[in-house]
């Protein structure tokens, strides 16, 4: 081997050997270390944007954003030192870009809807909402989904594109919500009898929000009810909790004092002695 290394016929080979690998092991070291590199970077900056003024959700899809962009230069770095032509680089690139573009169209909308979630800015990162019918926290705005944590803790990922393309319900814009119930009381019960029954049920629960008022109001005369509205508010974080006590809690004081909740029911009138087609009576209905 050493003679064959040494032959003189053989140089040219060995110095075309000892560059590709010195290239190869250069470019190894440079890809290892610059995504080393290139983390770090990236959340350093990420931490300095949360930190900073900017919008929570803006800072996490920008840091990102600014992980992929180093990510493609060094990418470009390491295909230098191979010592690939930049020009046919380029080249290679931009057709293989046009042809990506159309194959992953999908995914490029969903770059761009998320910079619209992080531009306009309909909900914020710890906010609840309800997208496409699933509610959740958001937790993160990535590139190219947006993650939210369900009621049961599990975790629910999004494309962007279909949150931009649905309706987005922000329940907690504001440090208040609105409980509302729609109970219903017989047509022969005391309509104010059970309206002060439902405001004393709110009034001395401790959530329930002086300002604005609680209020009970006939909602609607129903086909076999007499539907009340029943209305509060609450902070966010009681929300949930206060709706399901205070449903409790106007149940049992209207049991506890004669007021009826109807529940759907159809009388049935049977008739009997109805003569027949041949002119004989029918037999009486049991």
């Amino acid at each position: 081997m050493m003679d064959w290394l040494t032959a003189p016929e053989h140089a040219h080979w060995v110095d075309l050997g000892i560059s590709v690998g010195g290239r190869l092991l250069g470019a190894l070291v440079l890809l290892l270390v610059g995504l080393k590199l290139a983390h770090m970077l990236a959340n350093w900056i990420g931490g300095k944007l949360q930190k900073s003024r900017i919008e929570s959700t803006a800072a996490l899809f920008l840091g990102r954003i600014i992980l992929v962009v180093l990510q493609v230069v060094l990418l470009l770095a390491v295909v230098q030192v191979l010592g690939v032509p930049m020009t046919s680089m380029f080249a290679v690139l931009g057709a293989a870009g046009l042809a990506i573009g159309l194959a992953l169209k999908d995914s490029l909308s969903n770059i761009a809807s998320g910079v619209m979630l992080v531009t306009l800015r309909p909900f914020h990162v710890d906010d609840i909402v309800t997208i496409n019918g699933v509610t959740g926290k958001v937790e993160m705005v990535n590139i190219f989904q947006t993650r939210l944590r369900g009621a049961d803790n599990q975790v629910i990922t999004l494309p962007n594109s279909l949150i931009t393309n649905d309706s987005i319900i922000n329940l907690t814009p504001d440090t208040m919500r609105r409980i509302e119930l729609v109970i219903g009381i017989g047509y022969s019960d005391d309509i104010d009898k059970a309206r002060a029954i439902a405001m004393d049920a709110m009034q001395s629960d401790p959530r329930v929000l002086a300002e604005p008022e609680p209020s009970v109001f006939v909602y609607e005369l129903a086909e076999s009810s007499v539907n009340l509205g029943i209305r509060c508010h609450v902070a966010n974080a009681d929300w949930f909790a206060t709706r399901c006590e205070l449903t409790e809690q106007v149940k049992k004081r209207f049991d506890k004092d004669g007021i009826s909740i109807p529940f759907p029911q159809r009388d049935l009138h049977l008739v009997s002695g109805v003569p027949s087609l041949g002119g004989k009576a029918e037999p009486k209905a049991a």
